[in-house]
This record gives C-alpha cells, structure tokens and sequence, in this order.
C-alpha cells in the first residue's frame, strides 16, 4: 500500500510538474531568477508553509489544489489570488479551495523583505512545492519569474475538470494543456 501511495505521489508530482511547465513557457521563468533581487525568497516561503502545515496539515494538499486550479485556467499566473465579486475564488469550481491565508501570509513576509520584488504566481508555485515536500514527497526546483495575472474572470475557470464531466470531455480538458490520460487519472484520482 505505501510503495502505490509514493508511486502515485511521484506520477502527481511529474504530472503537475509537467502542467506547469507548458503553461508557464514564454514567460522567461528560470531557476534563481531573484537570486540578487530578493534572495531570501525561498527560506521565507518554505518556512512559512511550514508553519502552517505544522498548524492544519490538511493545508497542504489544499494549496497544491489551488495551485492546480490557477494554472488550469489562465496559466500560473496567481489569478485565483485576485479577489472581487465574479472572479475565479467565486466561481463554482473554486468553491471548495482553501489556503488562502498560506499564500497571503508568504506574501507580507517576502513584501516585508523584498517590496514589489516577488510575484504573487511566484509565491504559489513555492508554497505548492514545498507542501508536496512537507508531505514527504519530491522537492524540484522551481523556475521563477513568473508574472501575476491580471484578469479573473469565474466564467473562465469553466474549463476546470469537474467531477460531472465525462472521461471524454476530461480527456480533452487535460489535452489542451499537454496532459495525457495518465496525468487525467494521476490527478482527478486524487480529488
């Protein structure tokens, strides 16, 4: 049962790993991209994720979500953060992502360290890793230089993989990302 857990895990991992590969390319993402600008970013994220985990460990999975979430519908690109009436954290698929408050407290303290330095796409793409690693799954690095949306609509976040879709329709979700069937199961097996 254990060796099937860590496998799955694994095949999760490459999976969203893969995901956020092809929707963040074009956007000169790299590996020690603040590594002048803001060099304590990672410290500050991972220990703030940590923190919390510590506190509601059930946290974890919920900021990999919402991390799935904002990438499934604009790319990486934080627009879940956006707050307002009819943006993606009201629309009905997003109802249930939680965390919030992980990503809003890595973003006062790397603010407080680094103004206007770090984005917010960033951010989450950090705290999504390392809460995967907390759970003792695989750490990777994590290209940055992400830039922060500035559009969320929740009439966009249809395209989210809903538990009412058919595995055609989830086939074809999951296609238009570059995701095969296996990333399909690996993924919406877990929700």
């Amino acid at each position: 049962m254990e060796g099937n857990y860590s496998k799955n895990k694994f095949f999760l991992v490459l999976a969203l790993l893969n995901m956020a590969a092809t929707l963040v390319k074009g956007q000169g993402t790299r590996v020690g991209f603040y590594s002048t600008s803001c060099p304590l970013v990672e410290s500050i994220v991972s220990s703030t994720v940590q923190s919390h985990l510590h506190s509601d460990p059930s946290l974890g999975p919920a900021i990999l979500r919402m991390h799935f979430h904002d990438c499934f519908v604009h790319g990486c690109g934080a627009s879940i953060l956006i707050n307002g009436p009819d943006t993606e954290k009201t629309a009905p698929p997003s109802l249930g992502v939680r965390g919030y408050e992980v990503i809003d407290d890595a973003k006062a303290q790397v603010e407080a360290t680094c103004p206007g330095v770090v984005s917010c796409a960033d951010i989450l793409a950090l705290a999504a890793r390392d809460a995967v690693f907390l759970a003792k799954g695989q750490k990777w690095d994590v290209p940055r230089g992400r830039r922060d949306g500035k559009v969320s609509l929740a009439s966009d976040a249809d395209n989210l993989p809903a538990f009412t879709d058919s595995i055609e329709e989830l086939k074809r979700k999951f296609a238009a990302f570059g995701l095969n069937a296996r990333d399909l199961v690996t993924l919406v097996g877990k929700w």
